[in-house]
């Protein structure tokens, strides 16, 4: 019996210990009207750490993830974050916005871990508004701006514009800055007038008679807004006979809405990638239809690609850093240039962690059916000093 049990003890000393998983903290909205937008992102998250587990895991460890309701409140928020730092979370992902990803993010920031936004649009979700340790891999809200200026003024000829504001989130501020920064230096082009809204305005008859005012209709409004005001204002601009090309950021990506604008024509977007199966690069479709696997639908917007993307860029990360602790990896997200994902490349700097460059996919709706129909990269990236000044 001795003998046995000493055997025993050796095979058990022998044996391979079993690693750690390591674990990811997702600090986001499951609750509230954020979690329309966290809710994709974070599936998408989780079809590439599937992946990444299927393929043997990270740094030889499976990863775990464990989560925590924000309810879409910033106080919440904050408790979400220290509720996924009592589960052992190594690195966190928290919610789309700014606003409400950030007092999670700062939780992160306090323990010395690495938070990424699923995906923020504002310059503030990363260095310059939690810490060096927080990242986007979604597109400024500003390029998005800046793209619809240049790609308008190149592709539809548009020399005129008029710019409607929605005053309700950073997003729509950071759109029209964009859009301001790019347009007028762009041959012959124009700003004729600009107004702002809220989200929430029963109407925006005035705005529209400031519009229609104009000596000749705009070639395109310049609409930085989301939902549901941005659906009401396309909705009034086209019932007063406007017909302007209508320009928006990515927020308003997508079909769901367009029942309360029927057959729309005339109103543009860009994106990361097309969820319309035309986009011409073939990883995007699969990554679709692996989505469709997973839920029993197809992305219903492009705010599903950086959750996969964030998950992709940390994990590479990760790898060459031989550690999930903060500092490190983001070391080695700081050195990425053009780092190749399924979405196109991605970069990070040492004062930017947020993507102030990238191929935007153009969705135009056309008879109530949005399509893609180009593609467009900003010839500059829109300066640090426009980016801070919003």
């Amino acid at each position: 019996m001795k003998l046995a049990a000493s055997l025993l003890a050796i095979m058990a000393l022998a044996a391979p210990l079993q690693a750690e998983d390591l674990t990811v903290g997702f600090a986001i909205a499951k609750s509230g009207w954020m979690e329309a937008y966290d809710t994709p992102a974070a599936t998408a998250a989780q079809i590439r750490i599937d992946e990444i587990n299927a393929a043997g895991g990270l740094l030889g460890r499976q990863i775990k993830v464990v989560e925590a309701d924000t309810r879409t409140d910033r106080a919440e928020s904050a408790k979400a974050g220290l509720d996924v730092v009592d589960q052992g979370a190594e690195m966190m992902v928290v919610s789309c916005d700014y606003d409400f990803g950030a007092p999670a993010a700062l939780v992160a920031e306090g323990e010395g871990m690495n938070s990424f936004f699923l995906c923020a649009e504002d310059v503030k979700a990363g260095i310059q508004g939690v810490g060096p340790n927080s990242f986007s891999s979604s597109v400024l809200a500003p390029v998005q701006g800046a793209t619809m200026a240049e790609w308008a003024h190149a592709k539809r000829e548009a020399r005129t514009a008029f710019v409607l504001e929605d005053t309700f989130i950073e997003y729509n501020k950071g759109i029209c800055t964009g859009f301001n920064w790019m347009f007028p230096q762009l041959e012959g082009a124009e700003i004729v007038g600009s107004d702002s809204f809220k989200n929430d305005d029963a109407s925006i008859a005035s705005q529209i008679t400031r519009i229609k005012s104009l000596p000749a209709e705009p070639d395109v409004i310049m609409l930085c807004s989301v939902m549901p005001g941005a659906a009401a204002a396309v909705r009034q601009i086209r019932a007063a006979g406007i017909n302007s090309l209508i320009l928006n950021g990515s927020a308003v990506d997508g079909s769901y809405w367009l029942e309360a604008t029927p057959d729309l024509s005339g109103f543009v977007v860009p994106v990361q990638g097309s969820i319309y199966g035309d986009d011409p690069r073939p990883e995007v479709e699969a990554f679709n239809k692996a989505y469709e696997a997973k839920t029993g639908a197809r992305p219903a917007s492009q705010y599903a690609y950086p959750g996969y993307v964030l998950i992709d860029l940390w994990a590479k990360a990760v790898e060459r850093a031989g550690t999930v602790e903060g500092a490190a990896v983001t070391a080695e997200l700081e050195k990425m240039t053009d780092e190749p994902t399924a979405f196109g490349p991605r970069s990070f700097s040492s004062e930017l962690h947020h993507q102030n460059s990238a191929l935007m996919q153009i969705i135009e709706i056309t008879n109530g059916k949005p399509a893609r129909v180009d593609e467009w990269r900003t010839s500059q990236p829109v300066p640090m000093d426009v980016l801070m000044a919003k």
